[in-house]
């Protein structure tokens, strides 16, 4: 079984994305199954951080380490107020980062989180 990677892209130029759709659709034409891709883009490194922050990312190592949890108990057992778990829980769903089952249970389906932030080139 393959590794499940979200690539988080920061400053992403347009073409590239387009360029991976372009290469699924050409994969699909020839009767082939392209590899799945799974990303989600950022304007900034800024925007970028403003979801992905040091105590959600704690949040997310720790639903990868204990499994699904409802909202209830990860406030719980993070000890912190269940607003500001949900608040957390919102955007890290809003950007992929985690799922919620049809029960209400939170989990992560990833095995890694991949960032990919390009720095720009200096002209001459």
């Amino acid at each position: 079984m393959s590794k499940r990677v979200l690539h988080v892209q920061v400053d992403e130029p347009m073409s590239a994305s387009l360029e991976r759709a372009r290469a699924a659709m050409a994969a699909l034409q020839r009767g082939e199954t392209p590899e799945a891709y799974f990303g989600v883009g950022f304007q900034s490194m800024a925007q970028m951080l403003g979801v992905f922050s040091a105590k959600r990312m704690e949040l997310i190592h720790y639903l990868r380490a204990q499994g699904p949890l409802t909202l209830a108990e990860l406030a719980c057992v993070q000890g912190a107020a269940y607003e500001n778990i949900e608040a957390d829980v919102a955007a890290l769903l809003e950007w992929l980062a985690i799922e919620q089952d049809e029960t209400g249970r939170l989990s992560v389906p990833w095995d890694e989180i991949d960032v990919h932030f390009p720095l720009a080139s200096k002209a001459a």
